[in-house]
């Protein structure tokens, strides 16, 4: 599996570009799947549910299945936090993984940035980041791509991973 991320800062447009970039890509034909990191707690599981109700009785593991679909669920309990590569083993196999965050990881990344949320580049001090999707024009020693330019955006990640 090829692997590309998004980063950037909190606001920068990096769930809009993954869900624009999932869209373009798919409609080529090629399979992706993503990761999306959370630096919070969150839950997918709802209170009272037969699932949720598995969980805090204490499962490691739920495992929620219908016709449409599944979720496995896994409480880290006092686990350490899983890394990229261990979580990435975990997914059936697909032409591209887009991963959301992890911008202290190692993979070739694209940054997203707005010049509103006044925060600095990530770009200039991380050599993981190929190019930058801004909302502005910016002098960079790598390709700047406007940030709603999807079809460039994803022209250069498949080329970058040779798809």
């Amino acid at each position: 599996m090829k692997i590309y991320g998004v980063t950037g800062w909190k606001n920068a447009g990096k769930t809009g570009l993954m869900e624009r970039l999932v869209t373009e890509i798919t409609g080529r034909g090629i399979t992706v799947s993503t990761v999306k990191h959370a630096h919070h707690t969150f839950d997918v599981d709802h209170p009272g549910k037969d699932s949720h109700r598995h969980r805090v009785a204490g499962a490691t593991e739920v495992l929620l299945a219908s016709r449409n679909r599944f979720a496995l669920m896994h409480e880290l309990r006092d686990e350490e936090e899983p890394t990229l590569e261990a979580l990435l083993s975990k997914l059936m196999p697909v032409d591209l993984v887009l991963v959301e965050g992890y911008k202290r990881d190692h993979h070739p990344k694209v940054e997203a940035f707005r010049a509103e949320t006044g925060n600095d580049l990530i770009a200039p001090g991380d050599l993981t980041i190929r190019a930058v999707a801004s909302d502005t024009a910016l002098e960079l020693d790598r390709p700047v791509f406007d940030l709603n330019d999807t079809t460039a955006i994803a022209d250069f990640i498949l080329s970058e991973v040779g798809i």
